[in-house]
């Protein structure tokens, strides 16, 4: 047990390696709204309780918008989420510009993903 490793002693007399323990992911939106931060002000930092104020107000809209859009879906009587949906429980959660300039970026962002798609389809 003077190795650097640490090891553990079994019945048989042999040595195995201890294996570590996996931390637990935490998921969070920092490094999207960093990157988004870089594109905007790329002079800016932004300190951790900031950083934790920005994920929960992402996380909060998010969630207004799934829970808007999932009443949405119940009404058509559909089990699933389409981007139509999503445009309209935006358009019922954000208030006008701020509405419009989010639905413009989603749908550019939804036909870039459909090109890519065509492109590995196709080739």
């Amino acid at each position: 047990m003077n190795n650097k490793k640490n090891y553990e002693r079994s019945d048989l007399n042999t040595e195995k390696p201890i294996r570590s323990i996996k931390k637990k992911r935490i998921e969070s939106y920092s490094i999207y709204i960093y990157k988004v931060l870089r594109q905007v002000h790329p002079k800016i930092g932004v300190s951790s309780k900031a950083m934790n104020i920005m994920n929960s107000f992402v996380t909060d809209l998010f969630e207004r918008i799934v829970n808007e859009a999932s009443v949405l879906s119940q009404y058509n009587k559909s089990k699933t989420l389409t981007a139509r949906e999503i445009q309209t429980a935006v358009r019922l959660v954000l208030n006008g510009e701020l509405a419009k300039h989010s639905i413009s970026e989603g749908t550019k962002a939804v036909g870039k993903y459909r090109s890519s798609l065509d492109q590995r389809k196709y080739g």
